[in-house]
């Protein structure tokens, strides 16, 4: 049993580095329920403050994606209606089913929003270039945290292999 667990929880690691970049898979949740079928097994002692360490990490990097689309709007001179447009293209997004509609939506979201607030046509491309950039950065951030799961897990495994064995 201890084997089958292992197995998934290498399998969600890996699905969740694969979600960092694909929009419909929560890439870094994948990720943690990696490590908490991981600590499941009765061959890896159980270690309540590696969990919940990596459980907050979990929420806070999850709670940033959502947000630093919006604050690159605003960083580079946007508006409320901008950020606003920014989160509402980036949820939309995950739901239009056109190739890189994560990518565009949020852009379309921020340019519109700001051409709603009476923004001049290059105030409201820079905005929502913000978003584009934000929305890059929060996906490069979420790719760094899988992958250093990913490295847990794998330290993890190699730790107690003669136990697995």
């Amino acid at each position: 049993m201890d084997l089958i667990l292992i197995v998934l929880a290498g399998i969600l690691m890996l699905v969740g580095i694969l979600g960092s970049f694909l929009p419909m898979l929560p890439g870094i949740p994948v990720s943690w329920a990696g490590l908490l079928l991981l600590h499941l097994t009765s061959a890896i002692p159980m270690d309540y403050a590696y969990l919940g360490i990596t459980l907050i990490i979990t929420i806070i990097i999850f709670a940033l994606q959502y947000a630093i689309p919006a604050l690159g709007t605003k960083y580079l001179g946007g508006s409320k209606q901008g950020m606003m447009g920014a989160t509402i293209g980036l949820f939309a997004g995950i739901f239009i089913p056109i190739p890189f509609a994560i990518l565009i939506a949020p852009f379309a979201g921020a340019c519109i929003g700001e051409i709603l607030n009476k923004a001049d046509s290059k105030t409201a491309l820079k905005a929502a270039s913000g978003s584009f950039i934000g929305l890059l950065a929060s996906t490069f951030m979420e790719f760094v945290v899988t992958a250093i799961f990913l490295l847990l897990y794998i330290y993890k495994v190699w730790e107690f292999r003669t136990v697995l064995l």
